[in-house]
């Protein structure tokens, strides 16, 4: 191929053109409206489990593990993945993922959340912990690919529309923008975008390094530590469809009320910083990766887990482009799966 065009510098845009370049494409180049990780990746949780509900799901997520255990501390620490039940019908539903978790091969156990210090357990029926799991800097992560990418070859274009660029191939991996530019290639994609906000709380000096990412399984109300201070989310009461990037703030009095009662250091905590992302959803919650038109390709719809699941991707979609058989299989992801009643929801989207 002469000339690949790679729309999105977020994680998934990055990963591919840098697995391209690896894998010997020569013109590469990485067009990013903005700057590089400015979109959805600059506003992450940051979360890398492999804790899914489906198998192709969590076959992503090993693959991608690898490359994050490589890159190691500062940009992943591998603290783990506390998933913790109040209800009888909770533990049910974390023991059968905890089954074909398992049974694909991933480290996850059930456990005594008491493990956790500081972490409130008096409610708590079980909980199942991966220990591989864990927590990563996306912006920085995103920020490395690109820098490997730009040793291999690839242009790097900020501030520039991929659609005002020549190319034999356009990769659409722009996130919750995907199905706009899509439009303009005659391609429908049914990529939409839902808005979610994160929580940053003050210092709390004695939170402990090794602090795992903490959910809880029936509210999806999940923390982690970042620096000294805890970053939190949970599902909004009513979906928020559309661009707007707007924090509801009614909801911070509710979300820090839930920290102190499951994390005691966070006790006297403040909310000091809030902040709100786009997912970019599917109807079944999966990414749409591969062909969609004559020389367009489509990485997106990662309904929140573009970024752990980035290096698998983009290592297998720059397999495909450039004529391989995909590390990963990719069948499960076509475009055409919505013309047909064939469907696997995702049910653990956090």
């Amino acid at each position: 191929m002469a000339r690949i065009v790679v729309a999105g510098a977020g994680a998934i845009g990055a990963s591919i053109a840098y697995n391209l370049a690896e894998l010997g494409a020569r013109e590469v180049v990485l067009a990013e409206r903005n700057r590089v990780a400015s979109g959805a990746t600059a506003k992450a949780m940051g979360g890398v489990r492999q804790q899914f509900s489906t198998a192709a799901e969590v076959r992503l997520a090993q693959a991608s593990m690898r490359f994050f255990e490589e890159l190691g501390a500062p940009l992943f620490d591998q603290v783990g993945y506390l998933f913790v039940a109040t209800t009888e019908e909770g533990l049910a539903e974390l023991e059968q993922r905890r089954r074909l978790q398992a049974e694909l091969g991933v480290p996850v156990e059930r456990v005594e959340a008491t493990f956790v210090e500081g972490l409130r357990t008096d409610d708590v029926l079980g909980a199942v912990f991966c220990p591989s799991d864990g927590v990563a800097d996306p912006p920085a992560v995103t920020r490395e690919l690109v820098v490997r990418a730009r040793k291999l070859g690839v242009e790097v274009r900020e501030g520039t529309a991929a659609e005002t660029l020549d190319g034999d191939v356009l990769v659409i991996a722009c996130g919750p923008h995907s199905a706009e530019l899509a439009t303009t290639r005659g391609v429908e994609l049914p990529v939409r975008p839902l808005c979610r906000q994160l929580l940053e709380t003050s210092d709390l000096p004695k939170v402990p390094e090794n602090l795992p990412m903490v959910l809880e399984a029936e509210s999806g109300f999940h923390f982690r530590r970042r620096g000294e201070r805890l970053v939190l989310a949970m599902v909004d009461p009513e979906p928020r469809w559309g661009f707007d990037e707007v924090v509801d703030e009614s909801l911070l009095d509710d979300r820090l009320e839930r920290l102190v009662h499951r994390f005691q250091p966070a006790a006297k905590a403040t909310i000091e910083r809030s902040w709100a992302g786009l997912y970019d959803m599917t109807p079944d919650a999966h990414p749409i990766l591969g062909e969609v038109a004559d020389g367009v390709y489509a990485a997106c719809g990662f309904s929140g887990h573009g970024f752990m699941q980035s290096p698998a991707v983009g290592r297998a979609v720059a397999e495909e482009l450039l004529g391989e058989s995909p590390s990963i299989d990719l069948s499960p992801y076509r475009l055409s799966r919505f013309e047909s009643d064939a469907s696997f929801p995702e049910t653990l989207v956090l």
